[in-house]
Formats: structure tokens, sequence, C-alpha cells
């Protein structure tokens, strides 16, 4: 059933029937009972497509994903929290969230312009910004509502939110070097995204303060997957004397650097520290040893940085306030895994 003829059931003209269903507050309340009952009882759905271009709005918020590549699933518990809270922001507006996922090896940028060419969506969330990522270049300059889960130096000045990555850095190092660590390798994320950078510097300036001196081969980038994790480790171990503690970006990466750790004779938790992740996932807690790691809260993360892109939309930024451009805090959970007190 179309809305003409739900306005013909209920003899009332289409406009108040539209009004009616929209919300509008210029209908009777007795009006908006029978219409909202009727709808439902007569299975009326509206013609999306029509009242999208009719109105120049989707009343949907695009988030975009790419998957690593392998044979992994995509699996990554952050998105599901942060998705929760983003969620809950959108419905309060009537919004839907829509996930539209890429392939490994699919080209991000022409599915970005896809979806800004044909108006899929009335705003953008963009994760795993590039320290040089031309998507932000290009929402830019169309003007077209984003806000991005990542610093960038591309983009302007756009709204962002990103983990206190430098922070992180400091109180892993600092607490490995505590317990007389020396030799702290860090197993970070590849494909030069920018929390890569900043994590690096962190651990640099992290090191220094302790009067550790800087080592480039206890250094890797890598795939944030359980098999990026396994390779991370191989490398460490096949450039010389292995390190003591590991400070690894991402819990899925610790998955496989214990696998390949206990292939090499070095128990996480008794010959190498660990420490881990950034989010306090299962992967964290059922590990054997439990991991050292990081925690935030993804639903109001996520519940941020949805506000944060309706703040640059037209009828809703009134209610967000200006540009947001943040640092969310990690609070350090200690457990087994890096309880290993060495010297030299």
């Amino acid at each position: 059933m179309g809305i003409r003829e739900l306005a013909k059931h209920l003899n009332i003209s289409i406009g108040t029937v539209s009004r009616a269903l929209n919300g509008r507050g210029d209908v009777n309340p007795e009006t908006r009972r029978r219409v909202l009952e009727a709808a439902a009882e007569l299975g009326y759905s509206p013609n999306q497509s029509g009242r999208s271009l009719r109105q120049g709005s989707t009343r949907a918020i695009a988030f975009m994903l790419q998957a690593y590549s392998g044979p992994e699933p995509y699996g990554e518990p952050f998105f599901i929290g942060l998705f929760d809270g983003v969620q809950e922001v959108l419905a309060r507006h009537g919004l839907d969230l829509i996930v539209l996922l890429n392939t490994p090896d699919g080209d991000h940028e022409a599915q970005l312009r896809r979806v800004v060419e044909r108006r899929l969506a009335d705003g953008i969330l963009l994760p795993w910004t590039r320290r040089i990522d031309p998507r932000l270049d290009f929402l830019a300059q169309r003007r077209f509502p984003f806000a991005a889960l990542g610093r960038s130096l591309s983009g302007g000045d756009h709204p962002w939110l990103d983990l206190d990555f430098h922070q992180a850095a400091g109180t892993a190092i600092g607490r490995l070097a505590g317990f007389g660590h020396r030799r702290i390798a860090l197993g970070n994320a590849g494909h030069d995204l920018m929390q890569g950078h900043v994590l690096l510097d962190g651990y640099r300036q992290a090191l220094a303060r302790n009067g550790i001196a800087f080592d480039e081969a206890l250094v890797q980038g890598e795939e944030m997957t359980e098999a990026g994790g396994y390779r991370l480790v191989d490398a460490l171990l096949r450039r010389g004397p292995p390190p003591t503690a590991l400070f690894v970006v991402n819990e899925r990466m610790v998955v496989g650097a214990y696998r390949r750790l206990n292939e090499a004779g070095l128990r996480p938790g008794r010959e190498i520290a660990v420490i881990g992740g950034m989010i306090d996932s299962p992967f964290s807690r059922f590990l054997s040893p439990a991991l050292t790691c990081f925690r935030l809260s993804l639903h109001d993360l996520g519940v941020k940085l949805a506000e944060a892109l309706l703040a640059t939309m037209p009828g809703y930024a009134d209610d967000y306030g200006g540009l947001v451009q943040d640092l969310w805090p990690l609070e350090l959970v200690p457990r087994e895994s890096d309880r290993v007190p060495l010297g030299g």
C-alpha cells in the first residue's frame, strides 16, 4: 500500500498523511494516531527512493570499512561496540547506520566517490585514517559531511576523534621499563595508518624518558590480524637476540604473537612480557596468560563520533555544538602477561 491508498482509506488528504507519518507538529494528535495505526494495520511502506529524491536526503549515515587480506574473517570486535554508540545517536533523529565493507584489494577511494556522487548517504564516518589520506581531501573539497576516526594530515579542518596512542605508548613502555626491561619491541600497525605514526612517536619518546636507546630492529609494522601478529614476532626473532618485552597495538595480533613466541620457547608472562591491544576484548581476557591491555568505552566513543558528524550537518548542528577534534583516553588493565621482572 502506498501513501495515496492510505489517504483514501482514511478519507484525509495525502499531505496530512505525509505530515503525520513524518512527525510534523501541525497535525492533530488524534489524526496522527489514526494515521499511524492504519499504516501499521494495512502494511503501509514508504517509497524511500521517491522520498529521498523529494527531500534530498537518504536519512542514512554510511560507515565505510575495508577488510584485511588473508583468509581470516573481518571479525574486528572494536567496531561492534562502536556501532552501538553511533546508532544510539542516529536513532534520536530517525537516521539509520549503513556499513559499507570493501574488499581487501578494492578501490576504497572509488567506492567513496560512488557513495558521494550517487548520494547513497547523508554523511560518512571514516575509520583507519592514513597519514596522507586522499579520501579526506575529496570529502572536504566536495563539502560532504564526514567525521574521521583517526587523525590525518589531509582533509583540512575537519571533525575527528582518535585514541590517545601517544599516551598508551608512554604508559606501556614506562610500566615495562619499571620491571627492568631494556629490549622492548613494538608491534605496530602497517599500511601507513596515522595511528602507527603516532604510536611510533610515542614509543620513541617513552624510551628516551626511561633512558633506553631506540633500536629500529625492535620495531615491526604489520596487518592487524592474528596472521599479522605471527609474522611480526617471526620477523623480530630473525633479526637477532629476542626482545624481553613486547608492546603490540592490536589484541588480535597478540593471538598470533603468542603462537609464534610459544613455538620459539618464549612463554608470554614467563620468558617475555607482553602488553597489547587498545580494547579489553575477549581476545584479551581469554588468552593464557590473560593479556595486560588498555580499555575504553566503545559505546561512548561511538556516541561522540556520531555527534561530531551531526555537528557538521544542517538540521542537526544546533544540537551538537561546534567542531570536534579530540583524543580519547585509554586506561591500562594490568593482568598476568607482562609480569616478568628482568634487568639488563
